[in-house]
This record gives structure tokens, sequence and C-alpha cells, in this order.
């Protein structure tokens, strides 16, 4: 059995996306076991970093990937790399096998297109694979709430490192 403490952390980015009144969006996961009543799990997109590729690109990236979003702002880059450790149940194979859980960088922006723009179905077309079956906009203050309970402290950190774009 392998000592997941020893194994590096996944690099990854994430986008928290604020509209006009403030508001940050969030996507339902798709469930992973084929049963909906275990996975429902509300997030910010996010994913991992390419290897050469810049922290923010990945994240604009992961924003377009997951929910078809390209009008945006940047409005402010988290100040430092958040990291979770995967729990043994969450351990499944990819990417969980060789790394203990994730280190997030974090930036905000601002959606300036129209909401029948975010589609995270069929996020650009169809071209990529849908990571969310439902989005809505929620308060930043409630997003810890809403994660699953091995990423909160995560949460917790941005909601901190973004407050003051709530005014």
């Amino acid at each position: 059995m392998t000592d997941r403490s020893k194994l590096p952390y996944r690099p990854c980015a994430g986008a928290a996306l604020f509209n006009a009144e403030g508001k940050v969006l969030i996507g339902r996961r798709k469930p992973r076991t084929g049963n909906p009543a275990e996975s429902f799990e509300w997030q910010m997109p996010q994913g991992g970093i390419d290897e050469g590729e810049d922290a923010r690109q990945a994240a604009i990236r992961e924003l377009h990937e997951e929910t078809n979003v390209r009008s945006i702002a940047i409005l402010a880059e988290a100040p430092d790399w958040y990291s979770y450790d995967l729990p043994p149940e969450a351990v499944g194979g990819g990417w969980t096998t060789r790394y203990r859980g994730q280190t997030q960088k974090w930036f905000a922006f601002r959606f300036t297109g129209p909401d029948s723009e975010i589609d995270v179905l069929k996020p650009a077309g169809g071209k990529h694979r849908a990571e969310f079956e439902a989005w809505r906009w929620e308060d930043l203050e409630t997003l810890p709430g809403l994660i699953v309970p091995f990423k909160r402290g995560v949460y917790d950190q941005v909601v901190a490192a973004f407050r003051h774009l709530v005014a």
C-alpha cells in the first residue's frame, strides 16, 4: 500500500466567476456512480494545469471547458496556493492514484456576457465532456457549505481571498 502522504499534489487552477450582482457561478457535479443521490456536489469550475501552462490560462481554459464561458474580465488572483488531501474513499483511478490531492491557484473573473452563454451540458457546443449537470449563481459566503467536506478548507480560503470583491 502506498503512503499517500509522500505523494505530490496535483497542480490545479480554479475560477470564481462573479456576475454583476456579485454572485458566483457554481455547478453541480455529475454523479460518478450513476446514483444521483450519492453525488450532489456543488463547486466552482477548476481543473488540472497542463504541462507548461500558466495557472491563469489554465483557469480560463477550465472555465470554458466546463461552462462554455468566454466573456470574462480578470478581477483578482488569490495570494497563495491552497491544498487539500483526498480522503481514502475518494481515491479511484487516474490522477487520484498518483497524487495525494490538489494544490490550487484561484482567480476571480467578472462575467461580462449574458447568462445564455453558460452551457454546462454541452460546453463548446459539445466539444468538451460535461462535468456539471446544473448551474446557478450563489453568494460567495455560502460556498464552503455546498462543497464536499474535504475541500471546505480550500473554499474557506478562496472566500477570504475574494471577499473584498463583494461589496
